[in-house]
């Protein structure tokens, strides 16, 4: 699966839904970010299954300040709506299989039950 571009206008829609969502927040001028775009759409062809979305941090600036995005690249992973990890840094491509079978495994009644629990 083809990755998505992903703006301050379809985010909501993109992640509030059921389902995995990998985000990766990158820039043209990041070498990081150029090393590890070749991983990112490897991961989205292996995993149809995932919607695999990008966003330039230089055109969603306001975007990007919104949900803190203060190095690049930085990857954000939201199941069901819920954010489940956010971190900057490429990962090397076996890191990064292993985050998403760590995503597709997780119990996300067990999330929810954690999240409503730290709100109390």
């Amino acid at each position: 699966m083809a990755t998505q571009t992903i703006t301050a206008e379809n985010i909501e829609a993109t992640v509030s839904g059921d389902g995995i969502v990998i985000l990766d927040f990158w820039a043209d001028w990041c070498g990081p970010c150029k090393r590890f775009a070749p991983t990112f759409e490897d991961a989205s062809d292996r995993h149809p299954d995932i919607t695999f979305g990008k966003i330039d941090t230089q055109a969603e600036q306001a975007l990007a300040g919104q949900l803190q995005i203060r190095s690049i690249p930085t990857l954000m992973v939201f199941r069901d709506g819920i954010r489940v990890f956010s971190q900057a840094g490429a990962l090397p491509a076996p890191v990064f299989e292993d985050l998403i079978q760590q995503v597709k495994n997780l119990d996300m009644d067990d999330v929810r039950k954690q999240i409503a629990e730290a709100s109390d």
